[in-house]
């Protein structure tokens, strides 16, 4: 597991990795800072569309470390038609932070789409089918422990949100408190938030999954203070349970 992040040697390694493994790469955006790809692969036979992103933040680099780890290992199945964008802020990943080079929070910025990479990123989602299951990777400053948000439209399932979080303690322990970042848990470390966002006008992209039909995602979220190769490994075995708990083979 790799212990320090460096965007331009993350934007190699990735797809050089994903080119290995049959995926195909189209251009969203020339960026002075690099490209943002998104990477596609059809399933061997009719499967679920699934849909992953990270990189949005560019001050939370454990999500991209994680896709690489996941793409590097020849994870993703061939039974499932996978859409990935990993580094969806060059310009923040480059610099490490938050925002994109104009200051823009490209995690709110999918009602308006003021950014071009949003406006980008938009267009292509639109000629791709709505995914079944949409997860993201990010990470939390101000938290102790690992959670995640659960937008869910169909058939609630507790079971299926305690197996994740049990999973990821193996590394993390759950969040531990009852409310966060304004959010009051279901769970300890399980936010089930309705499918509208907290500030009307600042929609994050799993509100807009939400609003163009996807049924069901999940945002993880990795505490910053705790080391990068934990955090990847968060995601990774969340990603892999919620896989496991939709009887999806990795």
């Amino acid at each position: 597991m790799r212990n320090l992040f460096d965007w331009l040697l993350f934007s190699s390694d990735f797809s050089a990795a994903a080119l290995k493994q049959g995926f195909t790469s189209e251009v969203l955006l020339e960026t002075e800072d690099g490209k943002i790809l998104a990477w596609e692969r059809e399933p061997t036979q009719p499967g679920p569309v699934v849909y992953l992103s990270a990189g949005i933040h560019g001050d939370e680099p454990a999500g991209p470390l994680a896709l690489l780890e996941l793409m590097e290992s020849g994870t993703f199945s061939h039974c499932v038609h996978w859409l990935i964008c990993p580094a969806l802020n060059p310009g923040g990943l480059a610099v490490g932070r938050r925002e994109n080079r104009a200051g823009v929070d490209l995690n709110r910025d999918y009602l308006q789409s003021r950014s071009l990479e949003t406006a980008a990123h938009i267009a292509w989602l639109k000629r791709h089918p709505v995914p079944e299951i949409f997860i993201s990777f990010h990470e939390d400053w101000e938290s102790t422990g690992f959670y995640f948000y659960e937008i869910n439209c169909g058939e609630d399932c507790p079971q299926r949100a305690r197996a994740i979080l049990s999973a990821v303690s193996e590394v993390l322990p759950p969040e531990p408190c009852e409310v966060i970042d304004g959010h009051a848990v279901r769970e300890p470390g399980w936010i089930f938030h309705c499918a509208e966002a907290d500030l009307p006008d600042e929609w994050p992209e799993a509100i807009y999954m939400a609003k163009q039909g996807c049924a069901l995602s999940y945002t993880l979220e990795s505490p910053s203070q705790a080391s990068l190769p934990e955090r990847a490994k968060a995601h990774m075995l969340g990603f892999r349970e919620i896989m496991s708990q939709h009887g999806l083979d990795v």
